[in-house]
């Protein structure tokens, strides 16, 4: 199993519309696919941290990589790992434009004091979304 995690910015800026549909799809996607993660996006900026079967999130990565609306992809890290940060597909999100997170049902806050502490137990994941809400702020 592996972590991959990255930041890219979008062509233009996406709408709430253009977010749910790309979170709901992904959802959907990805739950198929045993992959996990969360997503942050702020004026046009986005991190994701993805994480499941090692050949299925590399080949996802490829394709992420490939999408057009991507522009600027730098991969942060990649590793190898035993446990996931994210073990349950709710696809954490925050829109940092907004001040909260799209009610979606089987989405999480990942800024939620429970979600940070207890699932991400200073994990590099964790590091990375402080680091990033941080800088975006």
């Amino acid at each position: 199993m592996i972590q991959i995690a990255y930041h890219s910015s979008t062509q233009g800026l996406l709408s709430p519309d253009n977010i749910k549909a790309l979170l709901v799809g992904s959802r959907v996607r990805n739950a198929r696919r045993g992959i996990t993660g969360m997503l942050l996006y702020k004026n046009g900026n986005v991190l994701q941290v993805m994480e499941g079967p090692t050949e299925t999130a590399l080949a996802l990565f490829e394709v992420i990589k490939a999408d057009p609306r991507h522009r600027g992809i730098i991969r942060l890290y990649e590793k190898p790992i035993l446990k996931r940060d994210f073990p349950d597909w709710k696809m954490g999100f925050h829109n940092l434009d907004a001040d909260s997170s799209i009610p979606l049902d089987g989405f999480t806050d990942i800024f939620g004091p429970d979600f940070i502490m207890s699932s991400l137990n200073a994990s590099a994941a964790a590091k990375l979304i402080g680091i990033f809400k941080k800088q975006m702020s």
